[in-house]
């Protein structure tokens, strides 16, 4: 593997411009070495030092199932249309290869045909969009919203021609033996190398919390581009929210609650005034009327959200 990133490696004689660096060498030779002995590796490593790459080499050669997830569905794209194919060709890697996004990122036929037929109630530019898609939907090979040039990608046709966990019909589909979803899973499931992104990894853990069907394939090797996102990301699929606006309903009923049925007991109002006291230690700038700026700081420092500190 370590020749592959040498001046006269498969890498160099392949790629055009493609030069050795020591640090992508040392973080190949890591990531290699995890992968073997099937442990977690973390790497942080400068910009320029060719990560990707550093990556890619060993997780092919590895021989095994792996699962690549991104911080976002434009490095996914990029990942799986120059990056992951250029090292795959220069290592003449035969395995197949699967880009898996979630479900509202694929065309659905099924909703594409009832809106070509409700067409009349559509806006103009509406309906001009969706008779656009039904000559795409007959072009294209996965159905992926983002390869479609023709319509605008803020058009108000495609919360309507894509689905939801709630309107997707499932098997009891008409068009389900051509769903561009279930072609992609599958797809997935035969690939070698899988190409997702942090926000679909996450809402597979929820699915498989759920008891319901996996989104995505079971892997012996994990790989988290862009980690340090993965923290913020799950909170918003396993973190809980606490407003300070629900706080300070909360006050409101004990106040109301020590006022009219508990008024021995005054440790209940000293309790509901703490939320209010504790807002006005928020800094104006998150959108609340609160202490000024220095003066937030010296009651609590960073500038920050209910919403976020309960969810994290």
């Amino acid at each position: 593997m370590i020749d592959d990133f040498a001046a006269d490696g498969q890498l160099a004689k392949a790629i055009p411009g493609f030069k050795p660096r020591e640090p992508q060498r040392q973080m190949a030779v890591a990531v290699s070495e995890a992968i073997e002995a099937s442990r977690p590796l973390v790497v942080e490593a400068g910009t320029g030092t060719g990560k990707t790459y550093a990556y890619l080499a060993p997780a092919l050669r590895a021989k095994k199932k792996v699962i690549i997830s991104t911080g976002s569905k434009a490095l996914q794209d990029q990942l799986y249309s120059r990056d992951l194919p250029t090292v795959a060709k220069a290592l003449k890697f035969t395995g197949k290869l699967a880009l898996l996004k979630g479900r509202s990122n694929y065309l659905c036929l099924e909703r594409l045909e009832q809106q070509a037929l409700a067409g009349g109630d559509l806006p103009v530019q509406t309906l001009s969009d969706v008779i656009l898609l039904r000559s795409w939907s007959n072009q294209t090979q996965d159905g992926d919203i983002s390869t479609c040039a023709s319509v605008a990608e803020d058009s108000q046709a495609w919360p309507l021609v894509t689905s939801t966990n709630d309107n997707c019909l499932g098997s009891d589909c008409p068009l389900y033996k051509d769903c561009f979803v279930v072609k992609a899973r599958k797809k997935a499931m035969d690939a070698d190398v899988v190409v997702v992104n942090h926000h679909l990894f996450l809402a597979d853990m929820v699915v498989k919390e759920s008891g319901f069907a996996e989104l995505i394939p079971e892997a012996e090797v994990m790989i988290f581009d862009e980690a340090h996102q993965l923290p913020d990301i799950a909170s918003q699929y396993f973190g809980q929210s606490l407003s300070s606006r629900q706080l300070l309903d909360l006050a409101k009923d004990i106040t109301i609650a020590y006022r009219t049925e508990l008024k021995d007991t005054q440790q209940l109002q000293k309790c509901a005034d703490r939320p209010g006291a504790k807002r006005a230690g928020f800094p104006p700038a998150a959108g609340r009327p609160g202490l000024p700026r220095q003066s937030a700081r010296a009651a609590g420092g960073q500038p920050h959200s209910a919403s976020a500190a309960a969810a994290r």
